[in-house]
């Protein structure tokens, strides 16, 4: 094939792209630009999946500006085909291939057919299924979220539907600690990428926690990051300016590293200690930008940390962002207010203002809950309640109490762009237990009992040294030993620390152990993780420096070991939070050494009886450490056995946090953060979708028909592997060595070793696109024995979809799906749907020599060319009504959505202008796809009776 600038082609396996154009020849590569949905393909020149389009004399041919020609004659001038043509009234004009319109119809069943080429029957029937599965799938109301290999918590699917769905979603996930914000971001990822919504995304996280993320969006959403870390990006940035490399010049038009993939993964160190690779990040610009552990983000009034810097210009050139923190308010109004900036600068640019914003939501507050106490009793509004709320929003439907919460939940506050579960609101946590153990100073540490030293005196102090005399080293050797069967997690603030335990415990005790510590690799602490994870041979312990407090999953083990206590409240929840998640089926066992008359005593004590952190988690933890904290210090400094009077004011004033928390903005963030009939009503579709043996069946027959091996493993599980004899090279996501699958989510969660198939598993969604895209089972002939119809009676069975070229964004499916329309008749042009539908002629059809079958096609050809005008003109006529329907479908749901945000934007600011603009110019370039659609022929069944 020859390839020049100019030349118009298509492409066998993306039909949806439309009509391409040629705009760069490199070598062995070529790069084609489709217009009409705004994308660009790179292949290689030898084997490119293109066709070159060539209209023939007596063909009609459209332009860019939509006007019809027939074709008179054509001839080649320097590679491009130059058109001469008629309009209707006979007016000639001269067209280059260049000014074709991108919407362009190929119809290839009937080329194979007069052509000889056919497939068997079965084939041709699951060609059709794949049609109508598809068709059913484009409309679903759960599309995007039927891939997650999670379990179906209310709280992560709501937040990810009401989310997902929006145009450039900018939230900060809050929920407490366990609650799942992980899970949340990636099933928002998982939907944005699904349907369009978005292409490029960055995963911005600590380096202890990049391979984690790595694992759980590959394992959990089948997203494959890329990690891009200083050798990544020095070899890519190296390969850009190899002058040497046969392919520099193609690696000179991707001159930004960040551009070479779609989803990439990276730490905040690695972009903050490279200004280049930062300055790379924020040029590449990005669809979804996830940022994870965002309370490390520092800023004030006058100051604004490296890290904060470094996310803001990330989050600037970003379209979607998504910040998750455990801790949204604790560390103080001034940092919240810092990451809510980051959301929309234009919204919060005032810290005064904004704590006044705060302020308000009190008495907000009393009001919602008055209203959720009336819907319960069936109680109505009163006159007092209804003119209060009159101040708030629309209450001229006083019966409709769900329709005003609902209405005060979106209109007011932060609540659009802050979701956030609590421990109290989501049932499923397991209770904590605490163990307290005193134990003598040692004379290794009588210099070092007070103050920040006392409360880590061995970190001043050889390890030889200190490991023999500090009592807790002995006390844990024991308590390990006791606990031989169990696994147990312990975490203490410092690495030295944790490398000098471990090294103890390992060499001296015998204790099968791992370390866990900045010291280490990302792939040494995931090998640490993994061994002390394994049920047999695998380490009893991990001794884990801080770092192993945040983000890891240890929820396998239910005993946790705080060898010492940090000072801030929000780092000892992450502590227990490691343990103490939905999913722990155990009393978290928490157990604390300290030392005796010591800072570690007196810190112990205003933990457990000021703020009862160890057996009740506190989300305003730091807070309450904030009011108290020169106090505090100044107890742990001379700890002269005074802080009664403190631990008391502490508990008092813990209280009253709680019962403001209990009435105040907590509450509206619950009832914002998860509408649980919604949530219910979501994973009830989802569930029925899973629970149908529609899937595995289909998947069963598609890898039949592709030659894959199969063998049963267990219920709803297979082992697939490839064959010899099978249909193409390539099936997606077959692995050379096969591929364990099971169709059970239940089976999935407790089967790491399996892949979780679900109808957006990439390798369903891919096979199904490469039946629909492909020509197999596009046209077949067989033989029926019908009483009443004479031998040799001819009927054709044809199938045609909607043909909708739009960008993927835009999601028309949703509105105007594949809608696959069948017409069966015969050579007289009767209507027989009704008499033999599709499933009825399966069963009834036979088989038919291929020698046969061709000597049939030619001599009746003429007859099938006649029913084949005929059924185009059938499915053409359905069109109208089909594209009336979706416009009408389209503006039901585009046109209410910017009403409601039009009206929602004059009360509430945290509405953004880009979103209302994006659902104005989705109706317009919708409405704009929707009228241009055709019919396209899909398949052809030639049927002869006998």
């Amino acid at each position: 094939m020859q390839f020049i600038l100019g030349q118009r082609w298509v492409s066998h396996t993306e039909s949806k792209l439309g009509l391409g154009i040629i705009s760069e020849v490199n070598g062995r590569r070529i790069t084609v630009s489709f217009p009409a949905v705004g994308e660009e393909r790179t292949y290689a020149a030898d084997n490119a999946p293109l066709s070159r389009l060539i209209y023939n004399e007596g063909e009609q041919i459209t332009t860019l500006d939509d006007l019809k020609y027939h074709v008179t004659s054509a001839e080649e001038v320097d590679g491009i085909y130059i058109y001469h043509c008629e309009d209707e009234e006979g007016n000639g004009a001269t067209i280059e291939e260049l000014d074709l319109s991108c919407f362009v119809q190929l119809t290839a069943p009937q080329h194979r057919l007069f052509s000889g080429h056919f497939d068997k029957n079965k084939a041709f029937t699951l060609r059709i299924e794949t049609l109508n599965h598809i068709h059913r799938l484009q409309q679903s109301s759960v599309k995007g979220l039927l891939g997650a290999r999670t379990n179906h918590l209310p709280h992560q699917v709501y937040i990810a539907n009401e989310v997902a769905q929006r145009f450039a979603p900018r939230v900060l996930l809050a929920d407490e600690v366990g609650l799942g914000k992980t899970i949340e971001a990636g099933m928002i990822l998982h939907y944005q990428i699904h349907t369009g919504r978005a292409k490029r995304a960055l995963i911005v996280v600590p380096d202890s926690l990049i391979h984690q993320w790595l694992v759980e969006m590959l394992r959990r959403f089948n997203l494959a990051f890329s990690i891009f870390d200083q050798s990544r990006y020095d070899a890519l940035t190296q390969s850009n300016n190899d002058e040497g490399d046969e392919f520099a010049v193609e690696a000179d038009t991707q001159s930004n590293p960040f551009e070479t993939e779609q989803l990439v993964l990276c730490s905040l160190d690695f972009l903050t200690e490279n200004p280049a690779a930062k300055t790379h990040a924020v040029e590449a610009s990005w669809d979804l930008l996830t940022v994870d552990e965002a309370h490390h983000l520092h800023w004030s009034e006058t100051e604004a940390s490296i890290e904060y810097q470094c996310v803001e210009q990330l989050a600037s050139n970003s379209a979607g962002l998504l910040l998750l923190t455990a801790t949204p308010e604790q560390v103080g109004i001034e940092s919240h207010f810092a990451r809510l900036r980051l959301l929309d600068p234009s919204r919060f640019y005032d810290l005064e203002r904004f704590k006044q914003e705060e302020a308000g939501y009190q008495p907000l507050n009393l009001l919602v809950q008055q209203l959720v106490e009336l819907q319960s009793s069936g109680a109505p509004i009163s006159p007092e309640l209804l003119k209060q709320l009159g101040e708030f929003t629309d209450v001229s439907d006083a019966q409709d109490i769900e329709g005003i919460i609902a209405r005060l939940l979106d209109q007011h506050g932060t609540g659009r762009v802050l979701f956030r579960n609590t421990r109290a609101a989501i049932k499923g946590f397991p209770q904590r237990k605490l163990s307290s153990y005193p134990l003598p100073v040692p004379a290794l540490y009588q210099n070092h009992t007070t103050g920040i030293t006392g409360l880590y005196p061995e970190v001043i102090t050889e390890a030889d040294e200190w490991i023999q005399s500090d009592p807790r080293v002995s006390w844990l050797e024991a308590k390990l030993k006791q606990l031989k069967s169990e696994k147990v997690l312990v975490i203490c603030a410092n690495a030295s620390t944790a490398v000098a335990l471990e090294q103890y415990l390992q060499l001296r005790a015998g204790i099968r152990s791992a370390a866990f510590y900045e010291g280490l690799s990302i792939i040494e602490r995931d090998r640490a993780s993994a061994y002390f994870a394994e049920t047999e041979g695998g380490a009893q312990t991990l001794i884990c420096s801080e770092i192993g407090s945040e983000g890891r999953n240890f929820q396998f083990a239910h005993h946790l070991v705080l060898f010492d206590l940090p000072l801030n409240p929000d780092l000892l929840e992450q502590r227990i939070g490691r343990l103490d998640r939905i999913g722990q089926t155990e009393t978290i066992q928490i157990h604390v050494p300290y030392l005796e008359a010591t800072s570690q005593e007196s810190l112990f004590r205003w933990y457990h009886e000021g703020i009862n952190l160890f057996e009740q988690s506190c989300s305003v933890g730091y807070s309450i450490y904030e009011q108290f904290e020169l106090e505090l210090l100044e107890q742990l400094q001379v700890n002269d056995g005074q802080i009664n009077a403190l631990i008391a004011d502490t508990a008092a004033h813990t209280e009253k946090m709680r019962q403001l928390l209990h009435e105040g903005r907590d509450q509206l963030l619950e009832l914002n953060s998860c509408k649980l009939p919604q949530a219910e009503a979501i994973i009830s579709t989802i569930e029925e979708e899973e629970d149908s043996p529609l899937l595995e069946e289909f998947m069963m027959r598609l890898f039949n028909q592709f030659g894959v091996d199969q063998e049963h493993h267990s219920d709803h599980a297979h082992v697939i592997r490839p064959s010899d004899h099978m249909f193409t090279s390539h099936f997606p996501g077959l692995k050379d060595d096969g591929n364990t699958i099971t169709f059970s989510r239940e089976k999935a969660l407790s089967r790491e070793d399996m892949e979780f198939l679900s109808w957006e598993h990439p390798m369903v969604v891919e096979s199904m696109e490469m039946v629909q895209t492909a020509e197999l089972g596009n046209a077949t002939v067989a033989t029926i024995s019908v009483k009443g119809l004479q031998p040799g009676t001819l009927l054709l069975e044809t199938y045609y979809t909607v043909n909708c070229i739009a960008p993927k964004q835009l999601q028309v499916d949703r509105f105007l799906p594949i809608t696959p329309i069948r017409v069966m008749s015969d050579v007289n042009g009767r209507d027989l749907g009704q008499v033999l539908p599709h499933e009825r002629l399966n069963g009834m059809c036979e088989k038919v020599k291929r020698n046969t079958a061709q000597a049939i096609v030619k001599q009746v050809r003429h007859d099938i060319e006649k029913m084949l005008t005929h059924a185009t003109t059938v499915a053409e006529q359905a069109l109208p009504d089909i594209l009336n329907k979706a416009n009408e479908k389209m503006m039901r749901s585009l046109k209410v959505e910017v009403d409601r945000l039009e009206a929602l934007q004059a009360i509430n600011p945290a509405i953004r202008d880009e979103e209302i603009s994006f659902f104005k110019q989705q109706i317009s370039a919708s409405a704009d796809a929707i009228n241009r659609s055709t019919v396209q022929l899909q398949a052809i069944r030639v049927v002869v009776t006998n």
